[in-house]
């Protein structure tokens, strides 16, 4: 008859446990975000109603420090134009409508 070893148990948990964020930290890192996508909302309401005339459904790349923006019909042609005219900067996408929505439900 053959012996059957015990097969150790799973070892559950994070593979890096250090890189764990704390609750506090999260939740400050969650209202930095609120806070830039608050500025970015602004900027947008801020030049939507003289866009929206003549561009109405385009896409609108914004530039949070310095407020520029680039625009097109295409998405993801905003977004390659918002990278070669902000290397260096991050840039928020929204769409030419009432709601500034991008996506689908």
């Amino acid at each position: 008859m053959t012996q059957l070893t015990p097969k150790p148990g799973r070892r559950r948990g994070r593979i890096f446990p250090e890189l764990t964020l704390s609750p506090e930290e999260l939740a400050k890192r969650k209202a930095e975000r609120e806070a830039e996508h608050q500025r970015y909302r602004a900027i947008f309401e801020k030049v939507r109603p003289e866009l929206i005339k003549d561009h109405y459904g385009w896409y609108i790349a914004i530039e949070l420090n310095s407020g520029d923006y680039v625009i097109d019909q295409d998405k993801e042609v905003t977004h390659q134009k918002a990278r070669e005219k902000f290397p260096n900067g991050d840039h928020c996408v929204f769409c030419l409508n009432e709601l500034g929505a991008v996506g689908r439900i």
